[in-house]
């Protein structure tokens, strides 16, 4: 009997040990702080939409386009080339257009796919804001493979300071591959430019771009040159500061999700 306590004795902390391992493995999985406490920034401002809206051919597409940019960059090396005239393709929305134009027969929409793709002029008459705000209202029955993301149009009625936290709460929707236009009063001077968004960087609050024109300088002839720039990095606040001004403002267009490879493409 003396035996057969003494035993007990020595099994019951392994018991115990055992039974709380057990216990403590249970809380893990009921209380898992990576599921608890959510890191990833609001779905608004995502850098890049949801896996799920990532169909292969819109990837391929937006793919595709930094790659061409890429090249014109690189072509470039660095040097100020001729933005002057209506067929220079380092004219600011000459710049992305071209680059659009270059690659769209290989894709269409799944819901309209005999219609070839188009980007829309800038809108003539955005009174009462300037000109270069927003792109003309063409239809995806027409061949617009774009839809309005987000948009910024300076309040009147607001402070600047409201204004200008809403500039960039505009800024920070911005995802890889958007097109955006704005109207701005900045460094680089004044008027309309359009960019190619290459995402948002949350940990930095930095928005990376590419673009032509945005930088550059007129001859003695008067004829202007621009700086293609690729992979651009300034911060959400330089951005929103550029087009938060009385009668200016910004739109960021997104592709479709339900952009395809064309059947009829080489």
């Amino acid at each position: 009997m003396r035996r057969l306590m003494l035993l007990l004795l020595i099994l019951l902390p392994i018991c115990c040990l055992a039974e709380d391992e057990e216990i403590y493995f249970e809380d893990v999985i009921v209380f898992n702080p990576q599921e608890a406490i959510s890191v990833a920034p609001p779905v608004e401002v995502q850098t890049e939409a949801p896996e799920t809206a990532q169909n292969e051919a819109r990837k391929e597409f937006i793919d595709r386009i930094f790659d061409l940019g890429h090249e014109l960059y690189v072509a470039a090396n660095g040097k100020a080339q001729r933005a002057y005239k209506k067929g220079d393709i380092y004219l600011c929305k000459n710049f992305t257009t071209h680059i659009f134009n270059e690659l769209r027969d290989d894709f269409c929409m799944a819901e309209f796919p005999d219609v070839r793709l188009r980007i829309p002029n800038n809108k003539e008459n955005s009174y009462p804001y300037h000109y270069g705000l927003e792109w003309e209202d063409i239809s995806a029955e027409d061949g617009n493979p774009f839809y309005v993301a987000a948009t910024f149009r300076y309040d009147k009625n607001l402070s600047y300071a409201e204004n200008l936290e809403l500039a960039c709460e505009f800024m920070r929707r911005a995802q890889r591959g958007d097109f955006f236009q704005m109207t701005a009063d900045y460094e680089y001077g004044m008027g309309a430019h359009s960019a190619i968004m290459m995402g948002y960087d949350p940990v930095n609050d930095e928005i990376h771009w590419m673009d032509s024109n945005m930088r550059g300088y007129k001859n003695s002839q008067g004829i202007r040159y621009g700086i293609c720039q690729y992979d651009e990095v300034r911060s959400v606040e330089w951005w929103a500061e550029a087009f938060c001004h009385t009668r200016r403002g910004a739109t960021l267009y997104r592709l479709r999700d339900d952009i395809a490879f064309r059947d009829d493409a080489d």
